[in-house]
């Protein structure tokens, strides 16, 4: 495999890892939102994860803008609904093996999360830079959701949730001993 596709094939092993976690449970566990550790259930989570992407593929034009995203309620409670959104990101990811090139193009970048202000500039970045930070973003998600479920008593894979590095780190041990 070319090296410079490794990146799109990380992005769609763990959007693959989303779909199976997403078979595996039930729609009540999927909707579950009890407010007594958390504010969401894991469904809102996943609509994050899965609308980011939204905005990284409609960025194809040279901007991407991730503070515009539809937030579409539906994505938070039809289970089946979200797993087809993700097979249709990952079949888009797919797509990006045949234009590798579209990896290093600059792209300009709008996220103004965490301050909450219209109007935040853009960022310079790269197709390539925005998909580790999408790993990143959907790693980060996925522990949150793998809290989530375990006080919903449901335990998830022990790899769901956890970054790249530690799972190379952890195997690596591993193989040490």
């Amino acid at each position: 495999m070319n090296k410079q596709l490794i990146v799109v094939k990380s992005n769609i092993l763990f959007l693959q890892q989303g779909i199976e976690l997403l078979r595996n449970i039930s729609d009540e566990l999927y909707t579950s939102d009890n407010g007594r550790y958390h504010k969401s259930g894991i469904g809102r989570h996943f609509r994050h994860i899965i609308e980011h992407y939204f905005s990284f593929l409609n960025g194809y034009a040279g901007k991407i803008d991730y503070d515009n995203r539809e937030r579409d309620p539906r994505l938070e409670t039809d289970r089946m609904f979200m797993i087809n959104k993700f097979r249709e990101v990952t079949d888009s990811l797919e797509a990006i093996y045949h234009d590798p090139e579209l990896l290093d193009q600059r792209v300009e970048v709008r996220t103004n999360e965490g301050i909450g202000e219209d109007g935040s500039p853009l960022s310079s970045s790269s197709y390539r830079r925005e998909l580790q930070f999408l790993i990143s973003h959907t790693v980060h998600h996925y522990a949150l959701i793998g809290l989530i479920l375990k006080t919903l008593d449901y335990t998830p894979d022990p790899s769901f949730g956890v970054a790249p590095s530690t799972l190379k780190f952890e195997l690596d041990n591993i193989n040490r001993h």
